[in-house]
């Protein structure tokens, strides 16, 4: 491989934006080239110039303010003919995106068209390049559907988007770029959404179509754990500029530059926290970078949830009359305390972010019951609904999204403030900055937009959104799985510190199994909508009992590239449908404590005996 002529080679890219302060360097003098059949994986934090660099290859830098002012970028195509795309020009280029160069975007719901069915938007680049028959794109968007592991295929083909969750949309984006079977395939964070034991069949794929194929994978990400089981090389930038690259062996084993030596040092790792004498979690990382005093919380109960169900109606025929109902959430039952974290976790479509929006009501629950510090929250009115939303707000997975693009950011902060009558005049501006000065942003930031900052930024600004009104519970849905890992512990280590401070309590909803080691008092692994094990942190990671909770385990990548899970032939059982008839009796979820407080499911689909 090492004497092969790449398929792509990018040397000496600078590329530039026009802003309102002058010109900003976003790339400067990067060189990355690819062989047929390798992995080479772009790390840095946000910012540093890594989706700058692939867009760039596609040509597309340009539709977002960006100018190529220097380089080549030598891409081979299928025929042995070598072209720089650089002087390509746009309508060149659609021959060449989708057709030869894949690329899987990091923000799903923005790379699909909300107008367009799932099967609309699959079939299109296979009719365009590949030539195929209607039938013929359709058989292929299932097969492909069915190798991302979207069940019901030739159901999902009818839907639109906003009708899948955030991991199955992440998924339909990367059975896109696998449609045409392209020599390179551009990843830029392509497992972001998705939880670990998807991440590591997606990733097993891409593994797999490498070998057979001999598809180059250029693989942007944060997450060092994913490098280490997928890369030959590593590519290290930062602030624009590549400042290490190497085999993968050699960056982990004994990294040169400090910036890839922090970006190591960073990575939460799964089992950091066994056989150490701390029942509670700890703060991430101390201003020292040490580890901190733990969170104790207390025993006093501030959320109570009792047999939530939440079920979504499948409306089908001419008279759109509901035909099935997806149970998103089955017959859950928890309790969180005061100034604790409970944390729920499980595969995508799982029902996490169904439960947790339920609780806030942001989604109608269909039954249960809903105490928050002895308020039923399912039996308030609209009036009296809206003055409990001062005690619980939510941080959503994308900050981008949930953050209004014509507003200013000192006034997001605000609305809240203005909205409850708690503050005005010269008191609102005060309040605000404090907000500002708690999540560690400068106050200068009060009049900037949210397209101005980073991924990071923007999840601060959302945070200290929510802590306006000092709720007393926070939801926080994925709140930290876009993050670069130097971001990401920043984030989470302001997270535990205003828990430690104010004693907010968190549902803490996350794919990441060693950022819910790190950060939670009490976890709750869900499956098909139904929490399968519950318990103490330490119990349940330590000691974990049903079968689906040991596979969550299992997948957890690990940051050691001599220690590779990832063989490109796992064998991966089908996920069951959520989706039943209308007559469907639901069972009651029966379960048995292993130990104290540590309860595992019992009932015959999700048991003991297999998940």
């Amino acid at each position: 491989m090492l004497d092969e002529k790449p398929i792509a080679d990018i040397q000496n890219l600078r590329v530039e934006f026009q802003t309102k302060g002058g010109t900003v360097v976003a790339v400067q003098d990067v060189s990355i080239d690819v062989k047929p059949g390798e992995t080479v994986c772009i790390v840095g934090e946000s910012g540093s110039g890594k989706s700058v660099t692939s867009l760039s290859l596609m040509r597309l830098v340009g539709y977002g303010g960006g100018e190529i002012t220097n380089g080549v970028m030598t891409f081979e195509h299928a025929d042995g003919t070598s072209e720089d795309l650089a002087k390509r020009t746009s309508e060149d280029m659609q021959e060449v995106r989708g057709n030869e160069i894949g690329m899987i975007f990091q923000e799903p719901m923005t790379s699909l068209n909300p107008v367009f069915t799932v099967g609309m938007q699959l079939t299109e680049g296979l009719r365009r390049h590949k030539g195929m028959s209607k039938n013929e794109a359709k058989e292929r968007a299932i097969e492909l559907l069915r190798q991302v592991r979207i069940p019901e295929p030739e159901r999902r083909l009818e839907q639109y988007p906003h009708e899948l969750s955030g991991g199955m949309r992440q998924r339909v984006v990367i059975a896109m770029a696998l449609a045409c079977e392209p020599r390179l395939l551009i990843a830029d964070e392509p497992t972001t959404a998705l939880d670990v034991t998807i991440q590591a069949e997606i990733l097993a794929l891409m593994n797999r179509l490498k070998k057979e194929t001999g598809t180059a994978v250029m693989f942007i990400t944060h997450d060092m754990a994913v490098v280490a089981q997928i890369a030959d090389r590593v590519v290290v930038m930062y602030r624009g500029e590549k400042v290490e690259e190497g085999p993968v062996e050699e960056i982990f084993a004994n990294p040169q530059h400090s910036y890839t030596q922090a970006l190591l040092s960073a990575v939460p790792r799964l089992g950091e926290m066994s056989g150490k004498d701390l029942p509670e979690p700890m703060k991430l990382l101390g201003k020292d970078g040490g580890s901190t005093d733990p969170i104790p919380g207390t025993n006093e109960p501030l959320l109570e949830v009792k047999n939530l169900t939440t079920r979504f109606p499948v409306k089908g025929g001419l008279f759109r009359r509901t035909v099935a109902n997806v149970h998103a959430v089955e017959d859950v039952t928890f309790t969180l305390n005061k100034g604790q974290t409970l944390s729920l976790v499980g595969e995508s479509g799982c029902g996490k972010s169904s439960c947790g929006r339920s609780i806030l009501r942001l989604v109608e629950p269909t039954s249960g019951q809903i105490i928050i510090d002895g308020k039923d929250i399912r039996s308030l009115s609209n009036s009296a609904l809206r003055d409990a939303r001062r005690d619980m707000q939510m941080v959503f997975q994308d900050p981008f999204a949930s953050l209004n693009p014509q507003m200013t950011l000192g006034d997001q902060v605000a609305e809240p403030l203005i909205n409850y009558n708690l503050a005005k005049g010269a008191e609102l501006k005060e309040r605000v900055a404090k907000l500002f000065d708690r999540v560690e942003l400068p106050r200068s930031f009060l009049e900037r937009y949210p397209h101005e900052l980073s991924g990071g930024q923007r999840q601060r600004i959302a945070i200290a959104r929510a802590l306006a009104v000092n709720p007393k519970l926070i939801v926080s849905d994925e709140a930290v799985s876009a993050l670069d890992v130097s971001v990401q512990a920043q984030v989470l280590n302001l997270m535990m510190e205003l828990q430690a401070e104010l004693g907010i309590s968190y549902l803490f909803i996350s794919h990441d199994m060693a950022v819910v080691e790190r950060v939670s008092h009490h976890v709750g692994v869900m499956y098909l909508g139904r929490i399968v094990e519950i318990g103490p942190r330490r119990s349940v990671f330590e000691s974990p009992q049903h079968p689906y909770t040991r596979k969550l385990m299992s997948a957890v990548p690990v940051a050691d590239p001599k220690n590779r899970m990832l063989t490109g032939d796992l064998d991966f059982t089908p996920i069951p449908s959520p989706i039943f008839d209308t007559t469907h009796e639901a069972e009651v979820s029966r379960y048995v404590e292993v130990a104290p407080g540590h309860h595992v499911l019992q009932n015959k689909w999700g048991g003991h005996d297999g998940a």
